[in-house]
């Protein structure tokens, strides 16, 4: 094990390796985010003296306005802040649960896991994130944090390429399954191309409602925190509830009134854990936030410099150790509320050393390697025994055919100069499940990642919240927070986040070369999304890794796939930092996906 080291920042800028193409650098405030507009939308929260809370979720509700392939109004947004006023790091879930008429059977009778449609979806998570995290960390408005949001729904906004691209990807899709969808976003029997205007009007009426609803509340006396709750309560309880269940009653889907107006975000403590001085955190098991710490317990077995960066020797370990990471997940990860998972023996780093002791590092396992036991390393439950999740109930697919889902996802970092962090994942693509008409938009169809395995720790239950892929991350130095980051990618999100960390933290990179930097993604798993399909040893190689590093990992075992360079399900990760000693805070956009920095 190599020695503790801490670094009061990551890296020097003079350091070369790949070029800089979207680093930003300010003092007021940085922001970077999946789209220019939401970047832009979030940068004037600063200009109306707005925290880097207010600034990351006027960008990320504009995200859901303009990436809507990617994330939607009424999909999930698990978020990890923290609050410099009350020296506080939080997590909240934004994340929906199953309806409490959800029935497993009846999903067992569809085809490929659950089935296509109204009846994967969960309640909708992200609208009571953002405006919990506006009341409790923020500091201005609804009105003022939803206002860019609301113009460009209601006045439309440019068509980008990549929306384009989704548009042209998903039409024989939604054509043959959602008729409301079509209507919603094929208003003319075709994909929009790129630069067309592409308005939401009804998605405009909701937001303006929330709007209307806080000022109303505020010319009443309420205060601030109240006038927000009532605006929040819209969604929930009030007229876009009833439109919800309405829908779901038409069309044989399992929610309800009751089940919206009992839906709570659950804000909560982060994970952590300490990788060579830095503090790493992210959110719980009800995501795979803890793939990214276990990885890094593993990996801390080892000197990883003294390989070289993206050595074949260093991408060994890396999958490797990520490999192990997901056998875990996969059978321990669950919803905390609803089965007991074994966070603190999975976080350990006694367990991690035997995990470490596990990898060959001259051989890859060639399939998901066995499952640890890290019952034996918690003491919250010391009777349970170690699980082995059955593989045949998953297509085994072998060889290089097969690829990863089209992108969902997209990500949002802020920070201010007072030290405010924000970083949160807006997911849940509007192809996954019908608009209701009158709001433009879906209920979140993250019941994807359920399983219809009864035994299963991920397994669909009425009030249960599936497992998330998208897992937003944070880093302090020194017990202070110092960096947010994150992605989309499904589940190659902690395989992105823990190599950009790593290049930073082991390799002196600066955060836009880290982040540039080429990748390595297995799939060597069952994969998150349903019919959860599993590739046996496959490791996807992106552009610009060496022939001969590609070479020897072929030599090793790992069945390389070749991908492009910027290879865009690499997952495109965004981050902001701060360098401690001298304020300056750093934003990097990924090159892989749209994306924006800004700072000032």
């Amino acid at each position: 094990m190599t020695e503790p080291h801490v670094r009061r920042e990551f890296a020097s800028t003079s350091t070369p390796y790949e070029p800089v193409r979207a680093q930003a650098m300010g003092r007021r405030g940085a922001i970077a985010s999946g789209h220019f507009l939401a970047s832009l939308a979030g940068d004037r929260m600063f200009d109306l003296g707005g925290n880097a809370i207010d600034a990351g979720i006027a960008a990320s509700i504009c995200l859901n306005v303009l990436l809507f392939p990617r994330a939607d109004f009424g999909g999930v947004m698990p978020m990890i802040l923290y609050h410099a006023a009350s020296d506080r790091v939080v997590t909240l879930d934004g994340l929906g649960v199953w309806p409490a008429a959800a029935d497993i059977d009846a999903l067992r009778a569809g085809k490929d896991g659950t089935p296509e449609g109204i009846l994967r979806a969960v309640t909708p998570g992200a609208p009571d994130a953002w405006l919990t995290a506006l009341a409790e960390f923020g500091t201005l408005t609804v009105g003022q944090v939803v206002e860019p949001a609301w113009e460009l729904a209601a006045n439309g906004a440019a068509v980008s390429t990549g929306i384009a691209k989704n548009l042209r990807f998903w039409e024989e899709h939604i054509r043959e399954h959602y008729p409301t969808n079509y209507a919603t976003f094929y208003p003319e029997g075709r994909p929009y191309r790129t630069g067309e205007i592409l308005r939401r009007p009804e998605l405009g009426n909701v937001l303006k409602s929330l709007m209307d609803t806080e000022a109303a509340a505020r010319a009443q006396g309420r205060d601030r925190r109240e006038a927000i709750r009532e605006a929040r309560d819209v969604i929930y309880k009030g007229w876009v509830a009833d439109e919800i269940a309405a829908f779901f009653e038409r069309e044989g889907g399992w929610m309800t009134k009751a089940d919206l107006a009992a839906h709570a975000v659950e804000v909560g403590e982060p994970i952590r854990t300490n990788y060579r001085g830095y503090e790493v955190m992210s959110c719980g098991p009800w995501c795979q936030g803890p793939v990214l710490l276990q990885t890094l317990n593993i990996l801390e077995n080892f000197d990883l410099a003294s390989l070289g960066h993206n050595s074949p020797e260093y991408l060994h370990l890396l999958v490797e150790s990520i490999d192990r990471a997901f056998s875990d997940r996969e059978n321990y990860f669950g919803d905390p509320r609803a089965v007991p998972v074994p966070l603190q023996g999975l976080l350990s780093k006694e367990f991690a050393a035997e995990r470490a002791a596990t990898i060959d590092p001259g051989r890859a396992s060639g399939s998901m390697p066995d499952p640890g036991d890290p019952w034996a390393h918690d003491d919250s439950d010391p009777g349970r025994e170690k699980r082995r999740v059955d593989l045949s109930h998953y297509e085994t697919v072998t060889g290089l055919r097969g690829s990863a889902p089209q992108i969902d996802t997209t990500y949002c970092a802020a920070m201010d100069a007072a030290g405010n962090i924000y970083s949160a994942t807006p997911s849940d693509t509007s192809m996954w499940g019908p608009v209701i008409p009158a709001l433009g938009f879906p209920c979140s169809g993250r019941g994807v990642q359920s399983r219809l395995d009864s035994d299963h720790p991920s397994a669909v239950a009425p009030g249960r919240r599936p497992r998330l892929t998208p897992n937003p991350a944070m880093v302090a130095v020194g017990g202070r927070p110092m960096m947010g980051f994150g992605c989309p990618g499904g589940d190659i999100q902690p395989q992105g986040m823990l190599q950009v960390f790593l290049n930073l933290a082991e390799f002196g990179l600066n955060l836009q070369q880290a982040i540039e930097a080429p990748r390595v993604m297995s799939w060597n798993f069952p994969n998150s999304f349903a019919p959860h399909p599993y590739h046996p040893g496959r490791l996807d190689i992106e552009g610009r890794i060496s022939d001969e590093t590609r070479s020897r990992l072929r030599e090793m075992g790992h069945e390389g796939a070749d991908t492009e360079d910027f290879f865009s399900k690499a997952s495109s990760v965004h981050a902001v930092a701060m360098d401690l000693d001298n304020g300056v805070i750093t934003a990097g956009a990924d090159p892989r996906c749209e994306g924006s920095a800004l700072a000032w």
